[in-house]
């Protein structure tokens, strides 16, 4: 009998897969976005160094009333804006999208577009 894989395994693998030939640097960081069943998380990653430069989420406490009675691909948006806020606070400009795996469309995209319409570029 044939197993199917895991969705959560296979995107994994092509996390993994995009992250060979993808980091971030100093001067351009990695936006990695990590979705879950409820919230959706974004940090800045500098990988030179491995450490958080911003992070953000649908749980931190500045966005976390505005997000409640919101769709997820809205509340994504808010996510977005709130990142590049906070990435322009630090001086950074320029960062490479790193969707983790996940296809590009729904509340990836949501925050992708805000992130970009609050001024970082990718």
């Amino acid at each position: 009998m044939l197993k199917r894989a895991d969705r959560n395994i296979l995107r994994q693998r092509r996390h993994l897969r995009i992250r060979r030939r993808m980091g971030g640097l100093p001067d351009r960081p990695r936006l990695s976005v990590y979705r879950s069943l409820n919230h959706i998380y974004a940090q800045i990653v500098d990988d030179t160094r491995g450490a958080t430069i911003i992070a953000a989420s649908t749980r931190d406490p500045e966005i976390r009333d505005a997000v409640k009675g919101k769709k997820k691909t809205e509340a994504c948006a808010l996510v977005g804006e709130l990142v590049a806020r906070r990435a322009q606070a630090k001086g950074i400009k320029q960062v490479v999208f790193d969707r983790s795996g996940y296809l590009y469309h729904g509340r990836i995209k949501a925050l992708a577009d805000a992130a970009r319409k609050a001024g970082l570029q990718f």
